[in-house]
C-alpha cells in the first residue's frame, strides 16, 4: 500500500463540510479491504466477536431487540491489516483537522458482523453524557453486494428525507456522530464492516 499519509480525501471531506456526511467508493486498496473482510471473518470464527451492547457504563446491556451485530474492538497491533487500516484514518483524521478545524485527537472503532436477519435501531452515535464522538467513520467489506440483499446503513436526513448507503466493500461513509440519526436495515446474508469514530477532547 502506498504511504496512507499521501493518500487525499479531498472530496470526501469538501462533502461533509457542505452536506455533514460524504461517501467515497474504493476508498482503500482492493488488497487490504479483502484482508480485512478476511479478519473479520476470523476473528468470527474464532469466537472473538461477541454481542454489542447499547448504553454504556453499568447500564450497558446487550439488547438485541435494538441492536444484532457482534464487535471486537480494534487495536493497531492486531495484525496487519488493522495497522494498515488505522494509519488511514490517521491520515483521514489529520486531513479533518487541517480542512476543517475540528478537534479530533483519536479514534476508536471495531468489526461488527451482522448475521442474516440482525439490525440496528434508529438511534444517534453521541451518547448523552459523553460529547467526544463528533465523525463517525463505516467502512464496508462485503464483495458484490446487491441492494435486493438488504442492510442499507440508513441516515435521516433534514425535511423527512433518507438516504440508505448499501454495504458495499471498499465504500466509506462518513457523517457528523451528532447530526444524523441512523439505522442498520436488516440483510439475508451476513454484513461486516468496521464501524467507528474520530473522537475531540471532551
Amino acid at each position: 500500500m502506498s504511504n496512507p499519509l499521501e493518500i487525499s480525501f479531498a472530496p470526501l471531506i469538501d462533502d461533509l463540510a457542505e452536506h455533514g456526511w460524504a461517501i467515497q467508493h474504493v476508498a482503500l486498496p482492493v488488497g487490504l479491504t479483502l484482508e480485512l473482510a478476511a479478519e473479520c471473518r476470523a476473528r468470527e470464527n474464532k469466537g472473538r466477536l461477541l454481542p454489542a451492547g447499547v448504553g454504556r457504563g453499568a447500564a450497558q446491556g446487550v439488547q438485541q431487540q435494538v441492536r444484532g451485530d457482534h464487535i471486537e474492538w480494534l487495536e493497531a497491533e492486531q495484525s496487519p491489516a488493522s495497522a494498515g487500516y488505522l494509519a488511514v484514518l490517521e491520515a483521514l483524521r489529520c486531513q479533518l483537522n487541517q480542512a476543517l478545524y475540528l478537534g479530533l485527537e483519536d479514534f476508536e472503532g471495531h468489526f461488527a458482523l451482522y448475521p442474516p436477519g440482525a439490525f440496528y435501531l434508529k438511534h444517534l452515535d453521541r451518547f448523552r453524557d459523553d460529547d467526544r464522538r463528533s465523525v463517525s467513520v463505516v467502512f464496508y467489506l462485503n464483495p458484490e453486494w446487491l441492494p435486493e440483499q438488504g442492510g442499507a446503513l440508513r441516515l435521516y436526513l433534514d425535511a423527512g428525507r433518507e438516504l440508505d448507503v448499501y454495504p458495499q466493500a471498499g465504500t466509506l461513509l462518513v457523517f457528523m456522530s451528532a447530526d444524523w440519526p441512523h439505522a442498520v436495515l436488516p440483510a439475508n446474508r451476513e454484513r461486516l464492516s468496521l464501524t467507528g469514530w474520530f473522537r475531540r477532547r471532551g
